[in-house]
Protein backbone atom coordinates (compact mmCIF):
# COMPACT_ATOMS: atom_id res chain seq x y z
CA UNK A 1 0.00 0.00 0.00
CA UNK A 2 2.30 2.85 -1.24
CA UNK A 3 -0.43 5.91 1.49
CA UNK A 4 -0.37 5.50 5.13
CA UNK A 5 -3.86 4.03 5.48
CA UNK A 6 -4.96 3.99 9.53
CA UNK A 7 -7.14 1.51 11.52
CA UNK A 8 -8.85 4.23 13.73
CA UNK A 9 -11.50 2.29 15.17
CA UNK A 10 -12.83 -1.31 15.72
CA UNK A 11 -16.16 -2.25 16.61
CA UNK A 12 -18.13 -5.81 17.30
CA UNK A 13 -21.91 -6.34 18.10
CA UNK A 14 -23.25 -10.04 18.43
CA UNK A 15 -27.29 -11.11 19.14
CA UNK A 16 -28.63 -11.45 22.31
CA UNK A 17 -29.22 -15.27 22.52
CA UNK A 18 -26.28 -17.19 23.99
CA UNK A 19 -26.68 -20.89 23.64
CA UNK A 20 -24.41 -23.25 24.81
CA UNK A 21 -22.23 -26.34 23.79
CA UNK A 22 -24.57 -28.97 25.27
CA UNK A 23 -27.68 -26.81 25.05
CA UNK A 24 -27.41 -26.83 21.02
CA UNK A 25 -26.19 -30.77 20.77
CA UNK A 26 -29.54 -31.38 22.60
CA UNK A 27 -31.40 -29.30 20.68
CA UNK A 28 -29.46 -30.76 17.15
CA UNK A 29 -30.01 -34.10 18.41
CA UNK A 30 -33.76 -33.84 18.88
CA UNK A 31 -34.27 -31.92 15.35
CA UNK A 32 -32.00 -34.48 13.10
CA UNK A 33 -33.26 -37.24 15.05
CA UNK A 34 -32.47 -40.56 12.39
CA UNK A 35 -30.49 -38.50 10.50
CA UNK A 36 -27.70 -39.11 13.25
CA UNK A 37 -27.78 -42.38 12.41
CA UNK A 38 -25.39 -41.54 9.22
CA UNK A 39 -23.33 -39.82 11.30
CA UNK A 40 -22.24 -41.61 14.72
CA UNK A 41 -19.45 -39.36 15.60
CA UNK A 42 -21.59 -35.67 15.81
CA UNK A 43 -21.60 -35.48 19.09
CA UNK A 44 -17.65 -35.79 19.22
CA UNK A 45 -17.73 -33.06 16.63
CA UNK A 46 -19.11 -30.81 18.93
CA UNK A 47 -17.31 -31.96 22.25
CA UNK A 48 -14.18 -31.70 19.68
CA UNK A 49 -14.68 -28.35 18.42
CA UNK A 50 -13.87 -26.07 21.11
CA UNK A 51 -16.90 -23.68 21.04
CA UNK A 52 -18.05 -23.23 24.58
CA UNK A 53 -20.96 -20.75 23.61
CA UNK A 54 -21.82 -18.65 20.67
CA UNK A 55 -24.99 -16.28 19.97
CA UNK A 56 -27.74 -16.95 17.10
CA UNK A 57 -30.18 -14.36 15.65
CA UNK A 58 -33.47 -16.18 16.82
CA UNK A 59 -33.96 -18.71 19.98
CA UNK A 60 -33.00 -22.38 19.44
CA UNK A 61 -37.01 -23.01 19.72
CA UNK A 62 -37.46 -21.16 16.41
CA UNK A 63 -34.87 -23.20 14.41
CA UNK A 64 -37.20 -26.71 15.59
CA UNK A 65 -39.66 -24.91 13.08
CA UNK A 66 -39.78 -24.89 9.58
CA UNK A 67 -38.89 -21.75 8.16
CA UNK A 68 -38.24 -20.43 4.16
CA UNK A 69 -36.82 -18.14 2.07
CA UNK A 70 -38.87 -15.18 2.48
CA UNK A 71 -38.91 -15.83 6.98
CA UNK A 72 -35.05 -16.38 6.96
CA UNK A 73 -34.10 -13.10 4.82
CA UNK A 74 -36.86 -11.11 6.90
CA UNK A 75 -34.86 -12.38 10.02
CA UNK A 76 -31.11 -11.12 8.27
CA UNK A 77 -33.05 -7.87 7.64
CA UNK A 78 -34.35 -6.93 11.07
CA UNK A 79 -30.95 -8.86 12.75
CA UNK A 80 -27.68 -8.29 10.65
CA UNK A 81 -29.21 -4.72 10.75
CA UNK A 82 -29.43 -3.97 14.43
CA UNK A 83 -25.48 -5.33 14.40
CA UNK A 84 -24.75 -3.19 11.40
CA UNK A 85 -25.24 -0.13 13.20
CA UNK A 86 -24.18 -1.51 16.95
CA UNK A 87 -20.82 -2.48 15.10
CA UNK A 88 -20.40 0.86 13.48
CA UNK A 89 -21.58 3.17 16.13
CA UNK A 90 -19.00 1.24 18.36
CA UNK A 91 -16.46 1.76 15.57
CA UNK A 92 -17.21 4.88 14.97
CA UNK A 93 -17.01 6.12 18.40
CA UNK A 94 -13.68 4.04 19.21
CA UNK A 95 -12.42 6.33 16.32
CA UNK A 96 -14.02 9.31 17.84
CA UNK A 97 -15.25 10.28 14.62
CA UNK A 98 -19.18 11.55 13.16
CA UNK A 99 -20.83 9.20 10.71
CA UNK A 100 -20.76 12.76 8.79
CA UNK A 101 -16.80 11.92 8.11
CA UNK A 102 -17.35 8.91 6.25
CA UNK A 103 -16.99 9.21 2.71
CA UNK A 104 -17.51 5.12 1.99
CA UNK A 105 -18.86 2.44 3.32
CA UNK A 106 -18.00 -1.44 2.28
CA UNK A 107 -20.15 -3.71 3.61
CA UNK A 108 -19.25 -7.60 3.22
CA UNK A 109 -22.10 -10.37 4.25
CA UNK A 110 -22.60 -13.83 2.54
CA UNK A 111 -25.39 -15.03 4.85
CA UNK A 112 -28.09 -12.64 3.33
CA UNK A 113 -29.35 -10.68 0.46
CA UNK A 114 -30.91 -7.07 0.56
CA UNK A 115 -32.23 -4.56 -2.21
CA UNK A 116 -31.31 -1.87 -1.60
CA UNK A 117 -28.35 -3.02 0.96
CA UNK A 118 -28.47 -2.54 4.56
CA UNK A 119 -25.82 0.71 4.78
CA UNK A 120 -28.46 2.17 2.27
CA UNK A 121 -31.74 1.14 4.42
CA UNK A 122 -29.80 2.24 7.59
CA UNK A 123 -27.95 5.22 6.28
CA UNK A 124 -29.96 7.83 8.02
CA UNK A 125 -30.34 5.72 11.10
CA UNK A 126 -26.31 5.68 11.54
CA UNK A 127 -25.97 9.48 10.29
CA UNK A 128 -24.33 8.86 6.85
CA UNK A 129 -24.28 11.64 4.12
CA UNK A 130 -26.28 11.51 1.52
CA UNK A 131 -23.20 11.40 -1.19
CA UNK A 132 -21.50 8.64 1.05
CA UNK A 133 -19.80 5.92 -1.42
CA UNK A 134 -21.21 2.60 -1.20
CA UNK A 135 -19.90 -0.63 -1.84
CA UNK A 136 -21.72 -4.14 -1.17
CA UNK A 137 -19.74 -7.05 -1.50
CA UNK A 138 -21.14 -10.89 -1.51
CA UNK A 139 -19.21 -14.12 -1.41
CA UNK A 140 -16.25 -13.76 0.17
CA UNK A 141 -17.49 -15.56 2.85
CA UNK A 142 -14.81 -16.34 5.87
CA UNK A 143 -12.53 -14.51 4.11
CA UNK A 144 -14.23 -11.20 3.99
CA UNK A 145 -13.11 -9.75 6.97
CA UNK A 146 -9.53 -10.02 5.67
CA UNK A 147 -10.71 -9.64 1.97
CA UNK A 148 -13.26 -6.66 2.05
CA UNK A 149 -10.67 -4.73 5.11
CA UNK A 150 -7.75 -4.80 2.00
CA UNK A 151 -10.46 -3.13 -0.47
CA UNK A 152 -11.74 -0.75 2.24
CA UNK A 153 -8.15 0.03 2.81
CA UNK A 154 -7.60 0.65 -1.21
CA UNK A 155 -10.45 2.93 -1.50
CA UNK A 156 -9.21 4.93 1.79
CA UNK A 157 -6.11 5.43 -0.58
CA UNK A 158 -8.40 6.63 -3.44
CA UNK A 159 -8.66 9.93 -2.13
CA UNK A 160 -7.38 13.04 -0.55
CA UNK A 161 -8.04 12.08 3.42
CA UNK A 162 -10.69 9.51 2.39
CA UNK A 163 -12.65 7.75 6.10
CA UNK A 164 -14.00 4.15 5.08
CA UNK A 165 -16.28 2.68 6.66
CA UNK A 166 -16.04 -1.28 6.72
CA UNK A 167 -18.85 -3.04 8.59
CA UNK A 168 -19.16 -6.76 8.22
CA UNK A 169 -22.44 -8.93 9.63
CA UNK A 170 -22.74 -12.68 9.01
CA UNK A 171 -25.82 -14.49 10.33
CA UNK A 172 -24.77 -18.38 9.79
CA UNK A 173 -27.58 -19.41 11.51
CA UNK A 174 -30.06 -18.73 9.00
CA UNK A 175 -28.32 -21.14 6.80
CA UNK A 176 -29.70 -23.73 9.42
CA UNK A 177 -31.43 -26.79 7.36
CA UNK A 178 -33.31 -29.03 9.63
CA UNK A 179 -33.94 -31.15 6.47
CA UNK A 180 -30.51 -31.95 5.24
CA UNK A 181 -28.79 -34.52 7.10
CA UNK A 182 -25.32 -33.89 5.25
CA UNK A 183 -21.93 -34.45 6.71
CA UNK A 184 -21.28 -30.95 5.79
CA UNK A 185 -24.69 -29.33 7.74
CA UNK A 186 -24.12 -31.24 10.60
CA UNK A 187 -20.52 -30.22 11.00
CA UNK A 188 -21.94 -26.39 10.53
CA UNK A 189 -24.51 -26.90 12.88
CA UNK A 190 -21.54 -27.71 15.38
CA UNK A 191 -19.30 -24.53 14.24
CA UNK A 192 -20.93 -21.64 13.30
CA UNK A 193 -22.76 -18.65 14.75
CA UNK A 194 -23.50 -14.96 14.46
CA UNK A 195 -22.17 -11.87 14.84
CA UNK A 196 -20.97 -8.63 12.93
CA UNK A 197 -17.31 -6.33 12.87
CA UNK A 198 -17.16 -2.70 11.96
CA UNK A 199 -13.33 -0.67 11.06
CA UNK A 200 -12.73 2.83 9.97
CA UNK A 201 -9.92 3.51 7.96
CA UNK A 202 -8.26 6.79 6.81
CA UNK A 203 -5.18 8.26 5.82
CA UNK A 204 -5.58 11.41 6.97
CA UNK A 205 -4.85 10.66 10.95
CA UNK A 206 -3.22 8.44 12.95
CA UNK A 207 -4.74 4.78 14.57
CA UNK A 208 -3.52 2.25 16.78
CA UNK A 209 -1.83 0.61 13.54
CA UNK A 210 -1.55 1.08 10.25
CA UNK A 211 -2.12 -1.25 6.81
CA UNK A 212 1.05 -1.71 5.55
CA UNK A 213 0.16 -4.43 2.93
CA UNK A 214 -2.13 -6.55 1.24
CA UNK A 215 -2.46 -10.10 -0.94
CA UNK A 216 -4.86 -12.68 -2.11
CA UNK A 217 -4.14 -15.87 -3.44
CA UNK A 218 -6.93 -18.67 -5.32
CA UNK A 219 -6.63 -22.10 -5.45
CA UNK A 220 -6.66 -23.57 -8.99
CA UNK A 221 -9.06 -26.44 -8.83
CA UNK A 222 -10.73 -25.77 -5.30
CA UNK A 223 -14.24 -24.69 -5.88
CA UNK A 224 -15.64 -27.85 -3.91
CA UNK A 225 -13.78 -26.83 -0.60
CA UNK A 226 -16.31 -24.26 0.83
CA UNK A 227 -19.19 -22.50 -0.54
CA UNK A 228 -23.29 -22.61 -0.77
CA UNK A 229 -25.21 -25.00 -2.24
CA UNK A 230 -28.54 -22.90 -3.00
CA UNK A 231 -32.15 -24.39 -3.88
CA UNK A 232 -35.63 -24.14 -2.70
CA UNK A 233 -34.90 -24.29 1.01
CA UNK A 234 -32.22 -21.38 0.85
CA UNK A 235 -28.82 -21.96 1.62
CA UNK A 236 -26.51 -25.13 2.17
CA UNK A 237 -23.35 -25.18 3.09
CA UNK A 238 -20.56 -26.96 1.03
CA UNK A 239 -17.90 -27.97 3.60
CA UNK A 240 -15.06 -30.47 2.75
CA UNK A 241 -13.74 -32.95 5.38
CA UNK A 242 -10.02 -32.92 3.74
CA UNK A 243 -10.10 -28.49 4.22
CA UNK A 244 -7.48 -29.23 7.56
CA UNK A 245 -5.42 -31.29 5.06
CA UNK A 246 -5.26 -28.52 2.49
CA UNK A 247 -4.01 -26.21 4.64
CA UNK A 248 -1.12 -28.18 5.79
CA UNK A 249 -0.47 -29.24 1.74
CA UNK A 250 -1.30 -25.87 0.26
CA UNK A 251 -1.16 -23.17 2.17
CA UNK A 252 2.85 -23.22 2.27
CA UNK A 253 3.22 -22.04 -1.29
CA UNK A 254 0.10 -19.74 -1.07
CA UNK A 255 1.96 -18.12 2.14
CA UNK A 256 5.09 -16.67 0.16
CA UNK A 257 3.09 -15.16 -2.24
CA UNK A 258 1.10 -13.37 -0.08
CA UNK A 259 4.62 -12.13 2.15
CA UNK A 260 5.71 -11.33 -0.74
CA UNK A 261 2.52 -9.43 -2.03
CA UNK A 262 2.29 -7.64 1.44
CA UNK A 263 6.47 -6.61 1.09
CA UNK A 264 7.68 -8.22 3.82
CA UNK A 265 9.26 -11.39 5.16
CA UNK A 266 7.45 -13.96 7.24
CA UNK A 267 10.18 -14.00 9.32
CA UNK A 268 9.64 -9.99 9.92
CA UNK A 269 5.87 -11.04 11.35
CA UNK A 270 5.43 -11.24 15.09
CA UNK A 271 2.03 -12.58 15.11
CA UNK A 272 -0.26 -14.35 12.94
CA UNK A 273 -3.72 -12.79 13.77
CA UNK A 274 -5.58 -15.98 11.61
CA UNK A 275 -9.49 -16.60 10.99
CA UNK A 276 -10.03 -19.57 13.80
CA UNK A 277 -12.82 -21.88 10.97
CA UNK A 278 -12.49 -24.75 13.41
CA UNK A 279 -9.93 -26.23 16.04
CA UNK A 280 -8.72 -28.79 13.28
CA UNK A 281 -8.18 -25.36 10.52
CA UNK A 282 -5.88 -23.69 13.76
CA UNK A 283 -3.53 -26.99 14.48
CA UNK A 284 -2.69 -26.76 10.52
CA UNK A 285 -2.17 -23.38 10.96
CA UNK A 286 0.40 -23.60 13.41
CA UNK A 287 1.34 -26.16 12.28
CA UNK A 288 2.19 -24.73 8.28
CA UNK A 289 3.62 -21.46 10.55
CA UNK A 290 5.97 -23.28 12.34
CA UNK A 291 4.10 -22.58 15.83
CA UNK A 292 3.83 -24.39 18.95
CA UNK A 293 0.27 -26.41 19.92
CA UNK A 294 -1.94 -23.58 21.11
CA UNK A 295 0.08 -20.83 20.30
CA UNK A 296 -3.08 -19.38 18.87
CA UNK A 297 -4.94 -18.67 22.28
CA UNK A 298 -6.74 -15.39 21.42
CA UNK A 299 -7.93 -17.36 18.33
CA UNK A 300 -9.18 -20.36 20.57
CA UNK A 301 -10.74 -17.97 22.87
CA UNK A 302 -13.00 -15.85 20.64
CA UNK A 303 -13.63 -19.56 19.19
CA UNK A 304 -14.71 -20.73 22.15
CA UNK A 305 -16.58 -17.67 23.44
CA UNK A 306 -18.36 -16.89 19.95
CA UNK A 307 -17.96 -19.85 17.58
CA UNK A 308 -17.06 -19.02 14.25
CA UNK A 309 -18.78 -16.37 12.89
CA UNK A 310 -18.24 -16.40 9.72
CA UNK A 311 -16.05 -13.13 7.86
CA UNK A 312 -16.39 -11.23 11.55
CA UNK A 313 -14.15 -13.70 13.10
CA UNK A 314 -10.80 -12.67 12.81
CA UNK A 315 -11.64 -9.17 13.87
CA UNK A 316 -13.00 -10.57 17.11
CA UNK A 317 -9.29 -11.66 16.81
CA UNK A 318 -7.71 -8.63 16.00
CA UNK A 319 -9.79 -7.28 19.22
CA UNK A 320 -8.93 -9.51 21.75
CA UNK A 321 -4.98 -9.19 20.57
CA UNK A 322 -5.26 -5.60 20.57
CA UNK A 323 -6.59 -5.54 23.99
CA UNK A 324 -4.04 -8.10 24.93
CA UNK A 325 -0.99 -5.83 23.16
CA UNK A 326 -0.44 -5.82 19.65
CA UNK A 327 2.95 -6.92 18.20
CA UNK A 328 5.09 -4.25 16.54
CA UNK A 329 4.14 -6.40 13.13
CA UNK A 330 1.15 -8.62 13.14
CA UNK A 331 -0.79 -10.11 9.74
CA UNK A 332 -4.34 -10.98 9.18
CA UNK A 333 -4.80 -13.96 7.69
CA UNK A 334 -8.23 -15.97 6.86
CA UNK A 335 -9.39 -18.19 4.21
CA UNK A 336 -12.70 -18.45 2.47
CA UNK A 337 -14.54 -19.81 -0.60
CA UNK A 338 -13.03 -19.66 -4.03
CA UNK A 339 -11.17 -20.93 -2.06
CA UNK A 340 -9.15 -18.45 -1.23
CA UNK A 341 -6.59 -17.02 1.18
CA UNK A 342 -6.23 -13.40 2.42
CA UNK A 343 -3.20 -11.65 4.24
CA UNK A 344 -3.32 -8.20 5.52
CA UNK A 345 0.09 -6.51 7.57
CA UNK A 346 0.05 -4.02 10.06
CA UNK A 347 2.56 -2.48 11.72
CA UNK A 348 1.27 -1.07 15.44
CA UNK A 349 1.37 2.51 16.08
CA UNK A 350 2.93 3.91 19.32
Amino acid sequence: MPRSIQLLGLGLATPDTIVTRQQALCAAQEIFGEKLLSFPQFAKVFVNSGIETRHIARPLSWFAQPHGWQERMAVYQEVAGALFLTAACKALADANMDAQAVDCVVVASSTGISTPGLEANLAAELGLRADVERVPLFGLGCAAGVAGLAIAARLAQAGQGRTVLFVTMELCSMAFRADDGSRANLIATALFGDGAAACVLSASQQGFATLTGAGQHLFAQSRHMMGWRIDDGGFGVELSASLPAFVRSELPSALEKLVQQCGTNQGDIGRFICHPGGAKVLQAFEEVLGLEAGAFDCERAVLAQYGNMSAPTVLFVLDHVRRAGLTQTAALLALGPGFSANMITLERNA
